[in-house]
């Protein structure tokens, strides 16, 4: 059966079903197209009050069902699914609702109930495996693959779900081998496509992930993580143009798509962003001089104990504390004081100039952030800062994983990163400030 958005109306009141080619065909159109899908949110609100409430036929009810899994309203698909009676189709459709809603139990009674409506048997098993490792049962599903190994072997999905529990128990080339068997087999899965492009981008293999990630948006369907790592592969190489062009395809597709319109200003903002080599020279000089230990500079061992028992290792450490503060550790007198003042004077620094900064900026010393701040927020990785694409990337490339190192950066650092603009730096200062935390700041 042909089958269009418009076609829709006609077709829940028509006595054939929807068979899986229509229904196929509804999804690529549903979500390969904003004013398409918000011209079908219009028609689905029309026509499905008028069965709501009503002792409604089943083959209506799970046409419903299949309209709103088609938008991706998976609560409304598996409520109606439950209307449409017990065939393989519409426990099928419950299944695959209640999955991706993580109701992973449910999803595996629908789908061994749907087996023993005629649904096919191996379909069937690499839809409750998924749903297994999803849930952390890694040796459950592990055991049932090895059930199958003799028909799975020649079938690209077995290879894919074998690469997942791999991937879950992080063994990563063997993860990689699975999905390229996948691929070989099904050179249009799209899954394994993207779970072996994500792996080689992790491996930094950009030119293979770029390829898989190519042959995932090609499949009909707005493919918004590809697209989106895309723009990101894309973007760090320069090419700013095509990155931006993936961008737009997603936001074409869902124009309020948070992330993707961060994104955009991001690379818009590096399309015309004046990059300052004399200031990264300068900001890499004074980093490498924060960062010399303390043990390339000969103190009294009197000096160099007191230091390492109070864990100050290098210069920046230095800049962080006071005179009184070293002045009342045990041991420590004003002969290593003037010892340790010699030694920042030399680099232009002095005893408390971090703290100086804070107080210049109007946020109390660094003890007393300490004292307001939880060590919990500090340790919070920075992607729970739900920050855009590029920001991320930048503060990976920098080695910056959690809160804490963050607020140890200075904004010449972050901006010193490459692609990383004033938009990326704005975004961070916000997120930061929302915490009641700041970046670090340096005297010049």
């Amino acid at each position: 059966m042909e089958m269009t958005t418009r076609d829709f109306a006609a077709v829940v009141d028509a006595a054939e079903a929807l068979d899986e080619g229509a229904f196929a065909q509804l999804v690529r159109e549903v979500r390969g197209s904003a004013r398409e899908r918000e011209r079908f949110e219009e028609l689905l609100a029309e026509l499905a009050p008028a069965y709501d409430g009503k002792k409604v036929e089943a083959g209506k009810a799970l046409k419903i069902a299949q309209a709103y899994y088609a938008l991706g309203d998976y609560q409304e698909a598996a409520d109606w699914s439950a209307k449409a009676g017990d065939g393989p189709v519409a426990l099928w459709i419950k299944g695959e609702s209640v999955r991706a809603l993580g109701q992973y139990g449910q999803a595996i009674e629908a789908f061994e109930q749907a087996e023993g409506k005629g649904r096919d048997s191996f379909e069937v098993a690499m839809a409750v495996i998924d749903c297994l490792r999803r849930q952390g049962e890694l040796e459950e599903a592990q055991s049932r693959l090895k059930r199958i190994s003799r028909v799975g072997d020649i079938r690209a999905e077995y290879h894919y779900q074998m690469g997942r529990l791999h991937e879950a128990s992080a063994l990563w080339n063997e993860a990689m081998g699975e999905y390229e068997r996948a691929i070989a087999l099904d050179g249009q899965h799209i899954r394994a496509l993207f779970a072996l492009a994500y792996l080689c981008d992790l491996y930094g293999d950009e030119s293979l992930a770029i390829d898989y990630y190519s042959r995932c948006v090609t499949s009909g369907t707005v493919h918004v993580s590809a697209l989106l790592n895309l723009a990101v592969l894309y973007e760090d190489d320069g090419q700013y143009e095509q990155a931006r062009n993936f961008v737009l395809q997603v936001l074409a597709a869902y124009p309020n798509h948070e992330r993707a319109r961060l994104f955009l200003k991001d690379i818009e903002s590096s399309m015309t962003m004046y990059y300052d080599e004399d200031q990264e020279r300068r900001v890499d000089r004074r980093n490498q001089v924060l960062q010399i230990p303390i043990s390339d500079f000969e103190l009294s061992v009197r000096s160099r104990n007191c230091l390492k028992k109070m864990n100050i290792r290098t210069l920046g450490d230095l800049l962080r504390v006071t005179e009184a503060e070293l002045l009342a550790y045990k041991n420590f007198g004003e002969t290593s004081l003037q010892e340790i003042k010699a030694i920042l004077t030399q680099k232009g620094l002095r005893l408390g100039q971090l703290l100086e900064d804070r107080n210049n900026r109007g946020q109390g010393g660094e003890e007393e952030l300490e004292a307001q701040v939880d060590n919990q927020l500090l340790g919070m990785p920075v992607g729970d800062l739900a920050l855009s694409v590029r920001a991320r990337k930048c503060l990976q490339r920098l080695n910056i994983a959690t809160v804490g190192d963050l607020t140890q950066c200075t904004e010449a650092e972050l901006l010193g990163c490459k692609n990383f603009g004033m938009t990326s730096l704005q975004e961070i200062t916000e997120r930061l400030t929302e915490q009641n935390l700041g970046l670090r700041k340096l005297e010049e």
